[in-house]
This record gives structure tokens, sequence and C-alpha cells, in this order.
């Protein structure tokens, strides 16, 4: 079945190689590889340069503004350390909801859209509830959406009313649909659909690795890399410590944080004193695949932070898992569903600073064990973790949404 899906998000990469809902992309393109319509209803901003499509992808950017300062609406502008939701983005959100409902029930009307696909519960899901008309709708969850819901008894009832009008709901993995359920969606409409990744793009290469080695000054030493925005439930903190520790061992060692955030002084002045430690700002997603292939261990410390809130299933986990570099991570969120602990990569306990020092230790020691666990790591996910799959489950989301149709509330 043919579908025109109107897909409203509040966070598309704004330009290409942005790190901004990065695997936003590949899931609106890949849907539309499969001979689906796709138009992208999002909040503008200042640093967008897309065209009116590409690759199948119509855009739809809506301004909700009177002033540029008000310009703080999706993208990760809103929130700040990623557990609050700042005042001004509080201030602005009634105007930018009835603007996005607007331009995506005109968008669905004019375009005669099939499907109203509605990512994070709020407020893309929200919104794409409004403004569905006649519409079945998809709600997609990815992390940040559930945490809000969770906290915030007046979100939680727009989100529990949201739940009742999907007919069908995604989440990227085991336990946001468990939390999801929670909050009110059905067990029975309710499924997990992890994110994926371009094993192309991301992969071994050993030129890539010589040349970036060079770059950074550090030749064959040791170089363990992470990459995320600077917030608590990163866990960047942890792998801060656990470098004073592997770099007793490990003197030339080079550990290597890209990203920025509300807590980036705060790191910086816990690493003060471990040459080791380097922070390189935001890159694009070129970039952080280039670290990905240069270093030796990549490092992903998530935690569920002090709050409560936790990455659903970090995309950048799984780009270094297809990358074949050997990954340490924690079981915090969907992570353990990535990764087959000692197989495809290894897995620690949360803020644990003495195990992620031990892992990375190990495998910076044992070439021959890391190799294998990389190269494991890159056939799993080749083969269970493609976008072409990811779309092909979103695709088959959008049919039985279709046929639920009839037991949804008007």
């Amino acid at each position: 079945m043919r579908h025109v899906v109107v897909m409203v998000a509040t966070s598309y990469p704004r330009f290409p190689g942005d790190g901004i809902g990065s695997f936003m992309e590949p899931i609106a393109k890949g849907i539309a590889a499969r001979g689906h319509e796709v138009h992208l209803v999002a909040p503008w901003h200042p640093k967008i340069t897309r065209g009116k499509e590409e690759d199948g992808v119509f855009f739809h950017f809506f301004k909700y503004a009177p002033v540029e300062s008000l310009n703080v609406f999706g993208y990760a502008i809103g929130l700040q350390a990623d557990t609050k939701v700042k005042g001004a983005a509080w201030a602005i959100t009634p105007l930018a909801l009835a603007a996005g409902w607007f331009k995506a029930w005109r968008v669905a009307k004019k375009r005669r859209a099939t499907i109203m696909h509605g990512h994070w519960v709020v407020p893309g899901g929200a919104i794409g509830a409004l403004a569905r008309r006649n519409l079945p709708l998809v709600v997609s969850l990815h992390g940040s959406d559930v945490f809000v819901a969770e906290r915030h008894p007046l979100v939680g009832r727009v989100v529990r009313a949201t739940f009742a009008r999907a007919a069908w709901t995604t989440a990227c993995s085991d336990d946001l649909r468990d939390r999801a359920i929670a909050l009110g969606a059905d067990p029975a409409r309710i499924e997990t659909v992890q994110y994926g990744v371009d094993p192309a793009r991301f992969a071994p290469d050993a030129r890539v690795r010589a040349d970036v080695r060079r770059e950074l000054g550090i030749g064959d030493a040791p170089l363990v890399f992470t990459a995320g925005r600077l917030v608590e439930k990163k866990g960047f903190e942890y792998l801060v410590d656990a470098a004073r520790a592997v770099s007793d061992r490990h003197r030339d060692l080079h550990v290597v944080i890209a990203g920025d955030g509300d807590l980036r002084d705060q790191l910086v002045a816990r690493a003060a004193g471990i040459g080791a430690v380097r922070f390189v700002g935001v890159q694009t997603q070129t970039n952080i695949g280039r670290f990905i292939a240069a270093a030796d261990v990549v490092a992903v410390p998530s935690v569920r932070d002090d709050a409560g809130n936790v990455d659903g299933l970090p995309n950048f986990a799984l780009e270094a898992l297809a990358s074949g570099t050997p990954v340490v991570a924690t079981t915090a969120g969907g992570l353990p569903q990535a990764i087959e602990h000692g197989v495809t990569g290894w897995l620690v306990p949360e803020r644990d600073s003495s195990a992620l020092a031990q892992a990375i230790d190990v495998l910076l020691g044992d070439r021959a064990r890391a190799q294998a666990m990389g190269t494991a790591a890159r056939a799993r996910i080749t083969r269970d973790f493609s976008w072409a799959r990811v779309a092909e489950r979103f695709e088959a989301a959008y049919d039985r949404a279709s046929q639920e149709k009839r037991d949804m509330k008007p």
C-alpha cells in the first residue's frame, strides 16, 4: 500500500552533516525510498539550508516566533542540560503548537495524506493528533519526550490523550516502550523499532585512521573517542574519571570528547590535570565517523541521570559498532539490546568509572580481542540494523495503523 505521509518532527538535520536529529533524515528518506510520499513538517530555524525537496522528502518549515531570540522550539534548543525545559521554550510553546498544527493540517489536506506520523509524542505526536483530521496517527518515541511526560502532570495528560488517538506507536528501545505503556499507550498497539545505521558511511578505513591521527598529532598512541551533547545522561564525567585511571597504565593515552552542552565547563574543570582528555567541540557527522575510524576504543558511558532521564538508544553507539571499532558501553537504556556483552562489545554498570577504566584497559592491551569484537559488531549491525530495515518496519506500522483506523476516536 502506497502512503502519503505527513511527518511532524521538532528536530531534523538543519544542513547536511548536522548532528541535531540526525536519525530523522534516514528515517524520512528511507520511507520515501520505498515509494511513499513524505512531507516533513518542522519548526523553522535560522541555520536551515534545506531546499523544498531532497530524495523524495518534501520540507515544510513553519515560523512561529515574533522575534528571532524566541526561536527556541525544537532542535534541542529548549532543553537545559536535557532535563528541564527553558522558560523561553515554555513561553513560545503555545504559538509554536498553533503554527505546527496549522502547517500539518494544511499540508495533509493539500497533499491528500493517508498517514499522520508524529515524532516525539510531545510535541510532534500531539501536533499530529490535532492536525490529523480523519487520518490514522502513528507516534514514534525517542526518549526525552517520555521523560518530560513522566515529570510534568500537564504534559502527561496531553501524552495520554495522544496515545488514545494513536493507531500505532513505536519506541526506539524496550525501556521506552515499557515506560510509554505506563503512561497510557496501548500494549497491543506499540512495538520497538530500533534505529538504524549506514554501514557504508560508518566503516573501518585505514587511510582515514592515519589521517585523523596525523591531524591530532598522536601517531600510534592509544585513542579513546566519544561524542554527544554534554549533558548528565551521557555520563561523560565517568569517562573523564576513567581516563585518569587508564592513563596511569597507558602514559600516551588520548581521550577525545566531541560535542557541546550545558555541562561543558564542569567537564573541562573535572578533566583539569588529565593531559589525556581533549574536548573538540561540535563535529559534523562526517567528522564523527572519521574520529570513530581513528579510535582504538569508543566509549558510550550513558547513565540514567539524577532526574531519571536516559537515552533510548544512542545512534552514536550504532555508528561505532558499524565501524568495527570496539565499543565499551553501559547497560543504560537500549544499549544492551544492541550490544552482546563480550561478543559485539563490552557492557559495564552505569556510573562505574572503575569498570569503565578496566574495560578500556583490557581492550587497549589485547588488540586481537578488540579486533574480533569489532568485527563481530560490524557483522551484526550490518545484518540487523540497516536503515532499509527500519523503513520497512515503519511501512508495516503505517499499514497496521490504516487497518486500526476504524477503532480510533474521531
